[in-house]
């Protein structure tokens, strides 16, 4: 932390520019140079229009929360699709990620519910069974009398060890097991697949 604030400091414009870009380039996806532009950028703008944006960001880290039911975003109790009476409840999707319904979603091929994990079992990062919802998946299909369960984890190691985990936890009960064609290739996530190749993989999913 000391190692920072001296960073921030060192900066040219001053010490709170160089938090500024700071905390950009934490962001995913933002090295230093884009950090700068985006803190320059704010510089620029006019401070009604910075504001907005720091409220927006106040607003989404208050109002949103996790869906009680499939633990997918959303600012109410429950989510707009578990409250969708036109979904097919008996077929729920399960996913890693609130941004993998997103993806699934934009296909328009899937019309049941979801249920988000939040991750996948990854020993090596100290992610195990007790920190994702696999316990609330496992009570919503006793409970909820669920017929089917698409495992859309990512088809990744991890995601296909988090599925398999899964089933076989499932395997004395009633519901039918199935995983998303490969028409999404091993090693990449459904965030980054387009529309008709998540399409295609929803529509020939097999048994797992």
């Amino acid at each position: 932390m000391p190692a920072r604030q001296t960073d921030a400091a060192q900066h040219p414009f001053g010490a709170a520019v160089g938090r500024l870009v700071e905390e950009f380039g934490r962001l995913p996806g933002i090295g230093r140079k884009t950090a700068e532009r985006l803190a320059n950028h704010i510089l620029s703008c006019s401070k009604a229009d910075a504001v907005a944006l720091a409220d927006a960001i106040r607003q989404v880290k208050e109002s949103i929360r996790r869906c009680n039911v499939c633990f997918n975003l959303t600012e109410q109790e429950v989510c707009s699709i578990c409250r969708d009476p036109r979904r097919d409840r008996q077929i729920v999707c399960v996913v890693e990620q609130p941004k993998d319904v997103s993806a699934l979603e934009a296909a328009a091929a899937f019309q049941g519910t979801y249920h988000v994990l939040g991750g996948r079992i990854a020993p090596l990062e100290g992610v195990g069974p007790e920190d994702l919802t696999i316990g609330q998946l496992v009570r919503r299909v006793k409970q909820d009398g669920v017929t089917e369960l698409i495992m859309a984890t990512n088809p990744t190691l991890e995601g296909d060890g988090t599925a398999l985990f899964v089933t076989n936890l499932l395997e004395d009960l009633p519901v039918q097991v199935t995983r998303l064609a490969r028409g999404i290739a091993t090693g990449s996530v459904l965030e980054f697949a387009n529309k008709e190749m998540l399409a295609d993989a929803m529509r020939g999913r097999q048994q797992f």
